[in-house]
């Protein structure tokens, strides 16, 4: 069987208060259903935190019109530390997250109106497509971009997650990795130089080279009506030394922590990622149990350390008032579960 990648499941962001980022994301961005909310130890990321556990509250965030979650994070067995300088376009991680919408200039009207700090008007992109900039409380730089592919409409403005901007070292080897591993291979734009669309972040002056990846085949896998299409812009710095935005710091501080795929088939991804040379750096081995959700999980890392996490999901709250749990094992990996089931999962929806 090959491994069947449903779509980005979440975006880790690290967090200094894990109930106002949810509440901020929930009210003005449309991140309203709470898959699971958890607090626990995370006995496996020794890599990544120290080489001990640490203590830490979770959120999964979801909006049903369609697109990516946030899994929003927060140490609660130590202080979470910022960077110590200012994050830029290129420095290697990740700078930005993308949100989707249906209409970029009405999503930035709603979101000026609700008070939202916005750093660009819309604008176009190398592509000819309209999208803007705008950034959270605690510093984290968004950027909304245009979609056609929705699950189901709601009043919010913009849906879930659609990718983010990655900083590299080789444009070309950093290309062949989101492709092989991930799926996207197509070049939606490829140019070199300075971009007036970036005007206004930090290092948006900068020359780059600067390439936006999707993927052409269409999303399979249980939660890929939800979860849907999604791309990655990869920036290269040409005229300084990009720094790690982990640099000293550990993974779950303050930032865009993981990159996070729902797949199906771990096995056989964790054959192919070693094929290519970035084997797991860490594996549940068997299945974790967050309490509301249960499922395998593994971190590989991108040519530059990005950290890209995979989640087999195994049992999944669909509603908790009613005690409704699914059981996803022994299904055909790459039929995604019925409209009615995951219409459902607006039964954890968190209102006012």
């Amino acid at each position: 069987m090959k491994p069947v990648i449903s779509g980005i499941q979440q975006v880790g962001i690290g967090v200094a208060d894990v109930q106002g980022a949810f509440n901020w994301y929930r009210k003005n961005l449309g991140m309203d259903i709470k898959m699971f909310e958890e607090a626990a130890d995370a006995e496996l990321m020794l890599p990544y935190t120290g080489g001990e556990p640490r203590s830490r509250h979770a959120i999964l965030a979801l909006n049903l019109q369609g697109g990516g979650g946030l899994e929003i994070w927060q140490y609660t067995s130590r202080t979470p530390e910022g960077p110590k300088f200012e994050i830029q376009l290129g420095d290697l991680g990740m700078s930005v997250l993308k949100f989707k919408t249906r209409d970029v200039e009405e999503a930035y009207d709603s979101l000026k109106n609700k008070g939202v700090v916005l750093l660009s008007e819309p604008v176009e992109r190398p592509d000819g497509q309209l999208h803007f900039f705008a950034r959270d409380p605690w510093g984290n730089i968004l950027n909304i971009v245009p979609s056609r592919m929705w699950f189901k409409k709601e009043k919010a403005k913009t849906g879930g997650a659609f990718g983010v901007f990655i900083g590299v070292t080789d444009m070309e080897r950093s290309r062949k990795f989101y492709s092989e591993i991930l799926g996207y291979d197509t070049v939606m734009f490829e140019g070199e130089g300075t971009f007036e669309d970036l005007k206004g972040l930090p290092g948006g002056e900068g020359r780059y080279k600067r390439v936006l990846l999707r993927h052409s085949k269409q999303r399979k896998g249980p939660f890929s009506p939800v979860l849907g299409s999604s791309e990655i812009e990869l920036f290269q710095a040409l005229d300084r030394e990009p720094r790690k935005v982990f640099e000293n710091r550990f993974w779950g501080d303050l930032g865009f922590i993981h990159l996070c795929y729902d797949i199906v088939g771990m096995e056989e991804l964790k054959a192919k990622c070693e094929a290519i040379g970035h084997p797991f750096t860490v594996d549940s081995a068997n299945s974790f149990d967050m309490g509301e959700a249960a499922g395998r999980f593994s971190y590989i890392e991108d040519p530059d350390g990005t950290l890209i996490e995979f989640v087999e999901t195994h049992k999944i709250p669909v509603a908790k008032k009613v005690g409704w749990y699914l059981n996803l094992k022994g299904r055909n990996p790459e039929k995604p579960l019925s409209n009615f089931v995951l219409k459902a999962l607006g039964m954890n929806r968190v209102r006012d």
